[in-house]
């Protein structure tokens, strides 16, 4: 009787020496799978990196059957990787990246994150085993509430993908944990300058000195931080979203978002990409931010973006603004999309007409008044004017007579006539 497959699996194919005993190939981490050897290129120490590569061949290796079935009948593992290829391209359209180069994007590393961790706990089940209960231990499991709704999102998304396309026809639903409260941390003015003038000013510290004995760090020449002052710029007076901030460019280019500088206009949307329910308008850009942008262009012309790290257009900037953070001296919970927060905050503050607000910022206004309207000086006002306000003559009048018609009035419909 033929021995059991032991499926694809690690091996550490040892280094190879050559007569003389000198080592002419390294030690490396091979995939074993049914007596095939395929190589991860990654050496021995590599250990996280070649299980990387394993679960990679191991999900190119299977192909999800795509044909009508019961729900009993369908693995969680099938819907999850129909919903990964077509999520994946449509990312990678969006970020114009191909598929060797789209770990580079953020976005991209993070949802295939949450894919092999809904993989991991629920791969193995039968779709017919999603139910409420599956979920709440689900949650349970993943122990941040958060990370746990966003979770069951993209399987909820993935279930439905898989009926859209006619694959099962029972209903699965996903129960979800309750929202948090919404973030509404926000900077105020001194904190915005300071935190731009601490990008502006800030210099690399080095050593002086190559002795291991000399630990005294010195400033340098080199300014690491000058590019998040521009960031923080564009944030506060635009309340745009980071990734559209990142692709700001004077350029018109596809996967650029377009920033019109004679006529003032920043086209949100990066060229190339379809609209998702993350609302990017077009906008003008109010005077005072214009007039960094255009002397930005005339300072560099060449630049494609504008911001740059090292002469490139960054993919994210949240290291680098967690530092700058802490330098400034700042509270906790401060990130990129907090510059988001204070331009809505910063709106209501000055009594901006709300729905001209949420239009500039790219939001819905029942976000805009639920999470931000407490900040609008007309906030409630006509109701403490109103609860306040002493009543005339006439009025306590008319009140009380209508007070008595009420009591009165029931009594008679009650008696028989």
């Amino acid at each position: 009787m033929p021995r059991r497959s032991k499926g694809a699996r690690l091996q550490l194919k040892a280094a190879r020496r050559n007569k003389s005993g000198k080592i002419t190939h390294q030690a490396t981490w091979i995939i074993r799978d049914n007596g095939r050897d395929v190589g991860t290129g990654c050496a021995a120490d590599e250990i996280a990196a070649a299980e990387e590569k394993l679960r990679d061949y191991i999900t190119s290796k299977h192909t999800p059957k795509r044909r009508i079935r019961h729900i009993d009948d369908i693995a969680v593992a099938d819907v999850l990787s129909i919903y990964l290829d077509a999520q994946l391209d449509k990312l990678r359209a969006r970020f114009n990246v191909d598929s060797e180069s789209e770990d580079t994007i953020p976005d991209i590393r993070k949802f295939k994150k949450r894919i092999e961790r809904l993989n991991d706990w629920w791969g193995a089940k039968m779709l017919g085993e999603v139910n409420g209960e599956a979920c709440r231990s689900y949650a349970k499991k993943r122990a941040k509430r958060g990370g746990a709704r966003r979770d069951l999102e993209d399987l909820r998304a993935a279930i439905g993908l898989h009926a859209a396309e006619g694959y099962h026809r029972e209903i699965v639903k996903i129960s979800l944990p309750e929202k948090g409260q919404p973030r509404d941390k926000w900077l105020t003015r001194s904190d915005a300058a300071k935190l731009i003038w601490t990008c502006w000013r800030y210099r690399e510290m080095q050593k002086g000195s190559r002795r291991p004995t000399d630990d005294v760090k010195v400033p340098t020449s080199k300014r690491p931080l000058r590019h998040l002052a521009r960031f923080i710029l564009l944030g506060i007076y635009s309340g745009t979203r980071a990734g559209a901030i990142a692709a700001a460019s004077p350029i018109p280019a596809i996967g650029r978002s377009y920033v019109d500088l004679e006529r003032g206009r920043y086209y949100r949307l990066k060229q190339g990409s379809a609209k998702t329910n993350k609302r990017q308008p077009t906008v003008p850009i109010p005077l005072r931010l214009l007039a960094h942008l255009r002397r930005w262009h005339r300072v560099n012309p060449e630049a494609k973006h504008f911001v740059e790290y090292n002469g490139k257009a960054v993919s994210s900037v949240k290291t680098a603004f967690k530092s700058a953070v802490r330098l400034a001296g700042l509270g906790p919970g401060i990130s990129p999309h907090t510059l988001r927060h204070t331009a809505a905050t910063w709106l209501m503050q000055r009594g901006a007409d709300p729905w001209q607000a949420a239009g500039y910022l790219g939001m819905s206004l029942e976000v805009l008044l639920n999470t931000y309207g407490h900040h609008h000086p007309d906030y409630l006002s006509d109701a403490v004017e109103k609860i306040a306000r002493r009543d005339s003559a006439g009025e306590r009048k008319a009140h009380v007579s209508g007070a008595i018609s009420g009591a009165v009035l029931p009594m008679k419909r009650n008696h028989p006539s």
